[in-house]
């Protein structure tokens, strides 16, 4: 079926509703892992930085292979829409059993964490990177792709609320490790609505896939690298998704530790994602007008100021840190819409000149920066607390020196705030234009 300018609601809906299962695959572990080591299992900071960064590290080298695999996928669904079901169905059972570690010695314990997280950031590279490819499939508009992604980034927001909200809760509600149980089982169902939703939902999604490009992976990937829009794009992305992996990894010690508030947390969660939710169509509405770039780095901007106002979480009144976190949350609307909706413009571009294609090697290539970018900023925060002198335990009720405290918010705002003011540099030399973009795909 042929591609076409504007999608049909149910279209936009069915895809968007993919991102039920990529939010909370990716806040959750990112808001919940690290103090599950640390304040539950009792292992060390930076060990348990490790645990969290290694399987997102695999993730890195195996998000290209699933691209490539899925753009020579033979299927009458299509390329991508198989691996949405296959690999969302195992990713939503490996969930369901991270969080439920026997009581066993902690190395064992520990290593239960690594196997299960490399499980799923497996399957989840087999759903993400086919489901990131298929908007350069479903449509040629430049324009239309900014609204799929509004409708996507739209419901990531929410999806984000409603786990990052709800996930604290829910461990909170129940208590100690069998709360981190309970908790895990009901993200693996919030992970498995997602999945189907967008396999089903994207049954009648136009699909327009040239053929796929000859040469090894290895070739592919360097027929890619050259793109230089693409470069510029992905290293800014990353660099903010290091940024948001360090403020994600923040939240709850934030929150227990600096605001000394239960429940914070979630108050947080709702402060960043409420805005993110409303304002996502605004964001969609400005990049119309003014360019997808400069949009990116209006958004980009408003999180980084957000970010620093945060610094004054130990002296401030909790509402100046909940207003810093609503400005954090307008600004990430925009860093997500605006990004997501300049990745198809390079991958279609580049199929439309070449007459191969290579959407899937990439958004493997784009996820495995993303993913590097999340794993590294748990990881970047773990070593943070460590200098500060973060003391572990095993039932999270220990009190912490001043130095640890100045560690946690400093890698909450100062840090995340320097990372998206830095990954500017790279995209001010991003100069793909709409009229390129309508251009080529008039040709």
């Amino acid at each position: 079926m042929p591609a076409t300018d504007r999608l049909p609601r149910s279209v936009r809906l069915g895809y968007g509703s993919g991102s039920v299962a990529t939010g909370a695959f990716g806040t959750v572990p990112g808001l919940m892992l690290l103090p599950y080591l640390t304040d539950s299992l009792g292992i060390a900071a930076i060990l348990a930085g490790f645990i969290v960064f290694l399987p997102k590290a695999w993730d890195v080298v195996l998000n290209p292979i699933a691209g490539r695999i899925s753009d020579r996928t033979v299927d009458a669904r299509g390329p991508r829409r198989p691996w949405l079901l296959r690999a969302g169905l195992a990713l939503a059972l490996g969930f369901a059993l991270l969080f439920a570690a026997p009581e066993m010695a902690t190395g064992l314990e520990a290593l239960w964490v690594l196997v299960l997280f490399v499980g799923c950031a497996t399957a989840y590279a087999f759903f993400q990177v086919p489901y990131v490819a298929m908007p350069a499939e479903m449509t040629g508009s430049y324009d239309e792709r900014t609204r799929l992604m509004t409708w996507r980034v739209a419901i990531l927001a929410f999806t984000i609320m409603l786990a990052g909200a709800t996930a604290p809760l829910i461990r909170d509600a129940v208590g100690g490790r069998a709360g981190y149980r309970v908790m895990g089982v009901a993200m693996a169902a919030i992970i498995l609505v997602g999945v189907v939703s967008a396999y089903v939902g994207t049954r009648h999604a136009p699909v327009a896939a040239p053929q796929p490009g000859a040469g090894s992976l290895r070739d592919q990937l360097r027929i890619v690298a050259t793109a230089r829009d693409f470069r510029f794009l992905l290293t800014c992305f990353v660099v903010q998704a290091l940024a948001t992996g360090c403020m994600l990894a923040g939240v709850d010690y934030l929150a227990e530790d600096v605001l000394g508030k239960k429940g914070a947390a979630t108050i947080l969660f709702v402060c960043f994602v409420g805005p993110a939710l409303l304002l996502t169509p605004v964001w969609s509405a400005l990049g119309t007008r003014m360019g997808k770039k400069q949009g990116y780095v209006a958004s980009s901007v408003i999180l980084a100021a957000g970010a620093l106002l945060a610094t004054t979480a130990q002296v401030a009144p909790p509402a100046v840190v909940y207003l810093a976190v609503v400005l954090v949350g307008v600004g990430y609307a925009g860093c997500q819409v605006f990004p997501l909706a300049m990745l198809p413009d390079a991958a279609a571009v580049d199929a439309r000149r070449t007459g191969s294609n290579r959407a899937g090697v990439y958004t493997g290539v784009w996820t495995a920066g993303e993913t590097l970018g999340l794993a590294l900023g748990p990881g970047a925060f773990a070593v943070v607390l460590a200098i500060g002198g973060y003391r572990s335990s095993t039932d999270g009720d220990i009190a912490q020196p001043d130095s640890a405290l100045t560690a946690i918010t400093l890698g909450f705002s100062i840090l995340p705030a320097a990372l998206v003011l830095g990954s500017l540099w790279w995209l001010r030399r991003y100069t793909l234009t709409a009229d390129e973009v309508n251009e080529t795909v008039a040709a």
